[in-house]
């Protein structure tokens, strides 16, 4: 099994950070001006989509606040009670951001509904109102592509979601204009209506956002695209015979995966290592965001029955082969209290094969060596439960 640490780096989280913050505080200036113009021109302009356009600038400044405290949070480092680090408060906050919108549609949309069907009468918007509504239309989209821009680069679902509350602004907006036009034409119901459009269009938002954070929150895994070129780029990795149960998640702007991979059955431990650490390296060079790389090393496929449920474990197995070689005046290589060393067991196909390294003996004949180790061979294998059984002789080695 291979693992790699989560990249808790201060350094490259506290950038992240701060570009969030900066972005962040720039739109929260943007907007407050915006709700007092946008309020007081739709109060004076005698505009209740406009108006309720400012009460959606307000809300926006509450969400502002809501993402720096998030980030912030969610830069500080993994600890022993979070050791994946604390990316998904940014998640929540995510959640949290649509939760907000579907809460200021709704309260948009029953107003308008109210005064549609209510005894006053509606009045007609004033040029004042149109202005103020085209000047947020330009202000509010520039901050959406400041702000997805960050977004974009940090991989922020966060900073998308608060770009995205920037866009309706912007939408919204359109729809009062095409709203208090109508009204000056002669249909002073047309502003209402464009309310209750406007509503629609935050609701919508709020679902597609809400939707994104639950997904997150459910370790749901990355696109299949993504998935697929991870798959490839494991693929890619000398050794690695063939890939399987990837699973990925996500954790704010952070992604998380493990794998199976499957080697050739025969090579060391310290080889099927190496080839695990060779495929976490190629997917976090691949992929950014990917921090954290589990990988399982497989010597078959997994569909094979585990040999753990049937075999005897190392410590018996040992003690049958000791016995063998006792009877051949041989023994293993002992390495202190942690077993022998001269035994190497494969545990492939619910069949355990042996490769055992003995003493060379004392002779120069290599017929005799050859004869000596069939005879031990074919004694092991009928007296322990070794399938198959490889016997080798090396002058480096001692009993």
């Amino acid at each position: 099994m291979n693992k790699t640490s989560p990249r808790s780096n201060s350094t490259g989280d506290s950038a992240e950070y701060r570009e969030i913050r900066s972005v962040t505080l720039v739109g929260s200036a943007l907007d407050g001006i915006l709700a007092l113009a946008k309020v007081a021109g739709g109060y004076f302009g005698h505009s209740q989509a406009l108006i309720a356009d400012g009460i959606h600038s307000f809300s926006d400044l509450l969400t502002d606040l809501l993402v720096i405290v998030a980030a912030r949070k969610a830069s500080h480092q993994a600890d022993r009670e979070h050791p994946y680090g604390h990316g998904r408060i940014q998640t929540i906050a995510t959640a949290l951001l649509a939760a907000s919108l579907a809460l200021v549609a709704s309260g948009v949309a029953w107003d308008a509904v109210n005064r549609l069907t209510g005894p006053d009468a509606l009045l007609q918007p004033g040029w004042e109102a149109l202005v103020i509504a085209a000047v947020s239309v330009v202000v509010k989209e520039g901050v959406f592509h400041y702000t997805m821009r960050s977004a974009r680069r940090l991989n922020s679902s966060l900073l998308r979601a608060n770009a995205w509350h920037s866009r309706t602004d912007a939408l919204s907006s359109l729809v009062v204009i095409a709203g208090i036009i109508g009204a000056m034409l002669g249909l002073p119901w047309a502003d209402s209506v464009a309310a209750i459009g406007v509503a629609t269009m935050i609701l919508y938002v709020a679902f597609r956002i809400g939707k994104e954070s639950v997904e997150e929150l459910i370790d749901t895994a990355v696109d299949a695209s993504t998935q697929e070129e991870a798959r490839q780029t494991i693929m890619a990795v000398a050794g690695v015979l063939d890939a399987h149960e990837l699973r990925t998640r996500r954790m704010g702007s952070k992604v998380y995966a493990d794998v199976h991979i499957r080697v050739a059955q025969f090579i060391s431990v310290s080889e099927g290592h190496h080839i695990g650490d060779k495929v976490m390296k190629a997917l976090k060079d691949r992929f950014e965001r990917m921090i954290d790389v589990v990988v399982h090393i497989d010597p078959e496929d997994d569909s094979v029955p585990p040999v753990i449920d049937t075999l005897p474990q190392r410590p018996e197995i040992e003690g049958s082969v000791v016995s063998v070689l006792d009877r051949h005046g041989l023994a293993l290589q002992r390495h202190g209290d942690k077993g022998y060393s001269g035994l190497i067991l494969h545990f492939v196909g619910n069949q355990l094969n042996a490769q055992l390294v003995l003493p060379l003996p004392q002779t120069d004949q290599t017929d005799a060596i050859a004869e000596v180790a069939s005879k031990i061979a074919i004694d092991i294998v009928a007296s322990t439960p070794i399938h198959r059984a490889e016997v080798l002789f090396s002058p480096t080695a001692h009993p």
